[in-house]
């Protein structure tokens, strides 16, 4: 009776395929008890820890009640906004996330942690188990509920206590039972091709590639950084480019009239390879944070341990890029690639470490070249996910001590030029600590010879942590066409090694700003990059970036929106010459066909 029917195995994955989280289309069709029996008895089938079963479904037509619900998770929805970035929250301000009033019936599937006594087998060391289990029904309906073509739409906007002393208020559900899930389950208009969120554009789905890992952590069937870098390889942005600046000279603005914002207009739709490019917002800043071992060479006056302590801040949300990411509506991500310190869990915070800082250059190698490679790996895949989550902009940040040391390191092995052309003074530093710094800068130049043809031997030697981390963040973006607006001189640094690896990633980068260490613009310089803004910023952490978010998305929006001539019924300038001459010289014919008597 168990044995698989043929074409069942086809069947299953075309179920698995469809399955949909609906929110919209539900119509007030009644369902069925048949129907229903069938879908409730595959949940009951699923799995269990122990066999102890531990889940009851509570199946609700009351409309009052579900009214009430509804008001429920729509407080948890305003909540929810709340907390937003203005950028996020305005892309969320048009997604439905619950249908609690048009489905016709809830399933509020629970979670019974006494179910099956004390000694449940294989619950003593995870006691999570029963609730993962729930998990399994609650799979199980979905997919039965699917092959019925019954719509369900898992609502998790719920605060659990708050619906568990509703629902036992109302109906008498125990108050030790917890609430896994409130499904709305009803018959709908359609199911959609691609789930809701992807198409409203608030996530993508990650390719499968990237979530397998074969005997170690990490191992893909293809290297993140390998894959990325072959993907970079005919990166063609010729056709978007092109198409802008054929649009560009239909808008009603003067040619050139845009200047530097018309030229990132045509950048991003060239990244698009279409015009006009998608809005990039939303945005979001990740901070890669990580400590120097040539800080004991004395380059700044400012102990090591405020790495961490400014990572601290930058989570409680009270450092300089906070303030600049509330204005411009971005998020704010910390990505520990190599802090000295340990760092305790906290939301907003990425532990990607490779090691607690790097070692001290002057004395050898700064890294390994793994370990290089590991934090680029950490900085693709950052970008990946960040890109996934919905971001259509990222942002570089930085934060580290004595990392305007390695940054001139760097820009010198690129760029050939002195320790003395490359050296600022990073935090402020005084007179003698800038001779010892320029001094320490020379010395590990002289030290290493670093080879710019061998880029992640370049990194490896005189590089940090958090340089590797944003090298590899840039490529990353880049090979998914996503536009990063690059911040001072510890991303200029870094998107110099990025470009060495593969030059057509540049494409993809935007100067947000141009910062007073001397390093930064001989990096820019380098790289072809003009820098959006000038302002004398040297706070590093993202902060200058982030002022130039507007302006990037003031370039696309004008080639979405600005009128064309035609379109707005505007004489452009060529037709007005055109029809002067054409004027003019029917003037001309008229006097020629009348002869020159008076």
């Amino acid at each position: 009776m168990n044995a698989l029917e043929p074409g069942d195995r086809d069947a299953l994955h075309r179920v698995l395929r469809a399955r949909r989280d609906v929110r919209t289309g539900f119509v007030d069709t009644p369902v069925d008890d048949e129907r229903l029996h069938r879908v409730l008895a595959a949940a009951h089938a699923a799995p269990s820890v122990g066999f102890s079963q531990p889940w009851d479904f509570l199946v609700l037509r009351s409309p009052a009640l579900r009214d009430e619900l509804a008001t429920l998770a729509q407080q948890q929805r305003r909540e929810f906004a709340a907390s937003l970035p203005a950028a996020r929250a305005r892309q969320f301000a048009g997604l439905r996330v619950e249908a609690i009033r048009e489905a016709p019936l809830g399933v509020v599937v629970t979670c019974d942690p006494t179910r099956g006594g004390r000694h449940v087998l294989g619950r003593l060391t995870q006691p999570r188990m029963a609730a993962h289990s729930v998990a399994g029904a609650v799979q199980n309906l979905w997919l039965a509920a699917r092959a019925e073509d019954l719509g369900v739409g898992w609502v998790s906007f719920f605060d659990e206590r708050v619906l568990a002393r509703t629902l036992h208020e109302r109906v008498g559900m125990p108050l030790h039972l917890e609430v896994v899930a409130y499904l709305c389950v009803g018959h709908v208009e359609g199911f959609a091709d691609q789930p809701e969120l992807a198409t409203a554009g608030w996530a993508r789905r990650r390719p499968l590639a990237w979530a397998v890992h074969t005997d170690t952590w990490g191992n893909h069937a293809m290297d993140p950084l390998d894959e990325t870098l072959a993907a970079l390889a005919d990166l063609d942005t010729t056709e978007g480019e092109a198409a802008a600046r054929e649009h560009l000279t239909r808008m009603t603005v003067p040619p050139g009239a845009l200047g530097e914002v018309g030229e990132l207009g045509v950048r991003l739709s060239g990244l698009a390879g279409s015009c006009p490019p998608p809005l990039p917002e939303p945005a979001v800043v990740a901070i890669f944070a990580g400590d120097h071992g040539v800080h004991a060479r004395g380059v700044t006056p400012w102990p090591q341990e405020v790495t961490a302590q400014m990572v601290a801040n930058f989570l409680a949300g009270g450092a300089a890029v906070n303030a600049f990411a509330a204005t411009v509506g971005a998020e704010v991500q910390v990505v520990d690639v190599g802090v000295a310190a340990d760092l305790d869990p906290a939301p907003g915070l990425l532990p990607r470490k490779v090691r607690h800082g790097t070692r001290d250059m002057t004395a050898g190698p700064a890294m390994t070249r793994d370990e290089a490679r590991a934090a680029m790996r950490a900085g693709v895949e950052t970008a990946r996910d960040l890109v996934t989550a919905g971001s259509r902009l990222l942002v570089t940040g930085d934060m580290g001590i004595a990392n305007t040391t390695a940054s001139a390191a760097l820009v010198a092995a690129f760029t050939g030029a002195s320790a003395e052309q490359v050296t600022g003074r990073g935090t402020g530093i005084d007179d003698a600590t800038h001779r010892r710094k320029t001094a320490v800068v020379a010395e590990t130049l002289e030290k290493h010879h670093p080879d710019p043809a061998d880029p992640l031997g370049v990194l490896a030697a005189v590089g940090g942590l958090e340089h590797a981390g944003i090298a590899g963040f840039l490529l990353g973006a880049a090979a998914l066409r996503t536009p990063v607006v690059l911040d001072g001189v510890v991303s200029g640094a870094a998107a110099l090694v990025a470009a060495a690896l593969a030059p057509t990633a540049s494409h993809a980068w935007i100067a947000g700003h141009r910062s007073v260490e001397p390093a930064h613009t001989l990096a820019l310089e380098h790289l072809g990059l003009a820098p959006a803004l000038d302002l004398a910023l040297r706070v590093g952490e993202g902060t200058g970036a982030l002022l130039a978010v507007p302006v990037v998305t003031a370039a696309a929006r004008a080639l979405a929106d600005v009128a064309t001539f035609d379109a707005a019924g505007v004489t452009e300038k060529d037709r007005a010459e055109q029809d002067r001459a054409e004027q003019d010289l029917a003037t001309e014919d008229l006097t020629e066909s009348r002869g020159d008597a008076p």
